[in-house]
């Protein structure tokens, strides 16, 4: 009982860190570039996940094992997160780059019926498609076009692109790998990644403000090891669509968030928005994809 209490709370626990982690990029950009930002933030996460590793005798990886890792390293962490940053950084509405990986479910869903074999049922396509107007509606009175670069918004994409081949390539290809080991190298390999990016194209100054200090420990300990460590578990005991659906709540739970702390406009629309996100999650989950 208690254990099937769990796992039915495991992923509103997930969407909460998860919507967390774009308050925490809005806190810290103000004072260090983004990949400056996320090449330091690996490198703390590196530091942990090696010392649990470690402790917790975790099995190395094969070589296959530690490629598979550095493909979803560079889809979930270096493409999401750098884009998810640079789309930020570049002036995007924090709301509005929650919502743009939102349509993940959707894309998600027509992706897992042709690489993974899911049978996604016409309820879940319609929970899918109610979802997408749930978001709309929740942030409808942002400024969408009148914010951002055009850098940001392409990154934005690209953000969405890479959460979805990352989710959907750790689901076939990451199952049987420890979690310990497998994302050391993941993290180790985007820290990689966001150095190169950090070196060639940013001034790579740091101003270690106390806003700055909280958000890089918010995102190393509760985002990188707590919020991707448990999305890796509800990958690998969810069918594709009914989890990629959980993201259609992030952009209600980051937008009261922003009502909360950045005093952001939060209005009957947006709450039924709201309401109309959670009834799609319901949908999708309600019949579990077939294989």
């Amino acid at each position: 009982m208690k254990r099937d209490f769990m796992t039915g709370l495991a992923p509103v626990i997930f969407v909460v860190l998860w919507s967390t982690g774009f308050v925490g990029a809005r806190y810290g950009l103000p004072y260090v570039e983004p990949m400056t930002f996320l090449a330091i933030r690996m490198v703390f996460v590196v530091v942990l996940m090696a010392a649990i590793a470690w402790f917790a005798g975790a099995r190395w990886l094969t070589k296959a094992e530690a490629g598979h890792s550095a493909i979803t390293g560079l889809l979930v962490h270096g493409i999401y997160l750098g884009g998810v940053f640079t789309a930020i950084f570049q002036g995007v509405p924090v709301g509005i780059s929650a919502l743009i990986p939102g349509l993940q479910p959707l894309l998600m869903a027509t992706m897992a019926n042709r690489w993974l074999g899911e049978k996604v049922r016409p309820i879940q396509w319609l929970g899918l498609a109610i979802g997408l107007g749930g978001c709309v509606l929740v942030l409808h009175d942002r400024t969408m076009l009148g914010s951002g670069t055009l850098l940001g918004w392409a990154a934005s994409v690209a953000s969405l692109i890479g959460i979805t081949l990352g989710t959907m390539y750790q689901k076939r290809y990451g199952g049987q790998i420890d979690w310990r080991t497998g994302n050391l190298v993941q993290y180790f390999v985007a820290g990689i990644f966001f150095a190169i990016f950090a070196f060639a194209f940013e001034t790579r100054a740091v101003h270690w403000t106390g806003e700055f200090v909280f958000a890089l420990a918010w995102l190393v300990l509760v985002l990188s090891i707590g919020a991707v460590t448990l999305m890796y578990w509800l990958i690998r005991r969810s069918a594709a669509a009914g989890f990629a659906s959980l993201f259609y709540l992030v952009p209600s739970v980051t937008a009261l968030m922003a009502f909360v702390l950045f005093g952001e406009k939060l209005d009957a629309i947006s709450i039924a928005g709201m309401l109309i996100c959670a009834l799609a999650v319901f949908l999708v989950n309600r019949a579990p994809a077939k294989a």
